[in-house]
């Protein structure tokens, strides 16, 4: 017998899929009941900036994701299967940040992330976002592409 999701974490980017990610993830915590995080990642090293502009710079796309996603975000808050929604945006290294700072504290179920396509190039020099959930996290993760 399968267990019910508990939280739901939508690994959101600037890309094409972003939409989709976001409506895939609420979709999967209304039908299982769970809380849902959506996150996001500004792509800084730690000497981009202070640590004084990181927060800013994350909370100026934080309230960006949330306009663009504001109909997505609607239909979340809404749903009375889902028993919380939140937005969260940190600045840093993307893989580290989103699983160190982002999923793994926060203990999910289920993580869902878009597919970027990268070029062969660009897959060989960083590999992908979702390459590396699905072989690190220890939920299941759903790619959409």
């Amino acid at each position: 017998m399968e267990e019910t999701r508990k939280r739901v974490f939508a690994a959101l980017d600037d890309g094409k899929t972003m939409r989709l990610v976001a409506q895939r993830a609420v979709r999967i915590a209304h039908d299982e009941g769970a809380a849902l995080r959506l996150g996001h990642i500004v792509d800084a090293l730690p000497t981009d900036a202070s640590v004084a502009n990181h927060a800013a710079l994350s909370d100026s796309v934080r309230r960006r994701l949330c306009a663009d996603l504001a109909d997505v975000l609607a239909l979340a808050k809404a749903s009375e299967r889902i028993p919380s929604v939140e937005v969260c945006v940190a600045a840093g290294p993307v893989k580290q940040t989103l699983t160190s700072r982002l999923i793994l504290p926060w203990d999910p179920d289920t993580v869902v992330c878009g597919s970027r396509g990268l070029s062969k190039l660009g897959y060989a020099l960083s590999g992908s976002v979702s390459a590396h959930l699905v072989r690190t996290l220890r939920c299941d993760v759903l790619v959409v592409r």
